[in-house]
C-alpha cells in the first residue's frame, strides 16, 4: 500500500516539514512512533499513542485535535481505515491540507497524503507499519525509512522506529532544517515505556540519539517503578550504574 503525492504550490502559512515512522510490533504487541520536523514541539502536536489502541500522526498542518479524535475512535472499536475516513470527514475543508497516519491495536494501517500537501509528500505503508512524510527532497526519504525499520524485525521497537527517521535523514531528509523530534511508544499499560522529546534543537535527532540511547537501559526500571516499586528498588541495586543519580548510601 504505496501512494505518492507531489503536487501544490501554495498550501496556507508557513510550510512545515515533518516525517515519521510508525508501527506495530508484531513481536510484541508495542506500538509507537517516531518524528522529526522543522518545527518546534512536533511531540505536543503530531503523535498520540496509546496502549493496546493504537499510534497516530497528523501531520502536514498538525491538528492535536484530530489526534484526540482518533484515539477516541480507536477506543470505540473503530479499525484504521475507518479512523482515516472520518477523520477525512470531520477535517473539512482542510483534510487536503494534511497526512493522516494509523495504526490500530491489532497492527492495521491506514494513511492518507492529501493532494494540497508541499511536495514531496506522500507514504510507504504495509502491514503493521507507516513511514510518511512531507516537503521531502523526494520519495527515497521514506523508502529509505522502510528499509531501515524492516531491516531488523527482533530490534526492539523504539530502536528501529529512530533508526528509520535516521535512515531517513541520510536519504535527504526534508528540504528544511529540523528543530524537533519525539520518540514515544507504549506496550501493555496505561502509561507510555518510552515518551522522549526534543523540543528545540539545532540537531533534533542527534539529541534524540543521545537521549534515547541514555535512557534505554533504564527503560525496565521506569516501567517497573510505576508497577511494583518493591522490584524497582531491587533492580536499582543491581543496576546502579546506568541510573542518572546515586543511591542513598552510596556517593
Amino acid at each position: 500500500m504505496n501512494d505518492d503525492i507531489a503536487r501544490r504550490d501554495a498550501v496556507p502559512g508557513t510550510p512545515t516539514t515533518t516525517y515519521t515512522m510508525m508501527a506495530r510490533c508484531e513481536r510484541t504487541g508495542q506500538v509507537g512512533l517516531c518524528a522529526t520536523t522543522s518545527s518546534f514541539a512536533v511531540g505536543a502536536r503530531v503523535p498520540r499513542v496509546r496502549a493496546r489502541t493504537g499510534a497516530v500522526a497528523i501531520m502536514a498542518v498538525a491538528d492535536a485535535g484530530l489526534g484526540h479524535l482518533a484515539m477516541r475512535l480507536l477506543e470505540a472499536g473503530y479499525r484504521a481505515q475507518a479512523v482515516v475516513e472520518e477523520l477525512t470527514k470531520a477535517d473539512q475543508p482542510f483534510a487536503e491540507y494534511r497526512q493522516f497516519g494509523v495504526v490500530d491495536g491489532d497492527g492495521r494501517v491506514a494513511v492518507r497524503t492529501g493532494t494540497d500537501t508541499y511536495p514531496w509528500s506522500g507514504h510507504r505503508a504495509d502491514s503493521g507499519y507507516i513511514a510518511l512524510g512531507n516537503n521531502l527532497v523526494g520519495p527515497e526519504v521514506v523508502e529509505a525509512m522502510e528499509a531501515a525499520f524492516l531491516s531488523d524485525e527482533q530490534e526492539d521497537l523504539p530502536e528501529r522506529l529512530l533508526r528509520a527517521v535516521e535512515a531517513g535523514r541520510a536519504a535527504g531528509g526534508e528540504r528544511d532544517a529540523q528543530n524537533s523530534a519525539a520518540l514515544i511508544t507504549a506496550s501493555d499499560h496505561a502509561f507510555a515505556d518510552v515518551d522522549l522529546r526534543v523540543d528545540v534543537h539545532d540537531e533534533p535527532l542527534l539529541e534524540l540519539r543521545r537521549v534515547w540511547d541514555r535512557f534505554r537501559p533504564t527503560v525496565p526500571y521506569y516501567r517497573m517503578r510505576q508497577i511494583d516499586p518493591a522490584r524497582a528498588e531491587e533492580w536499582e541495586r543491581a543496576h546502579a550504574d546506568v541510573l542518572p543519580y546515586a543511591l542513598p548510601g552510596e556517593p
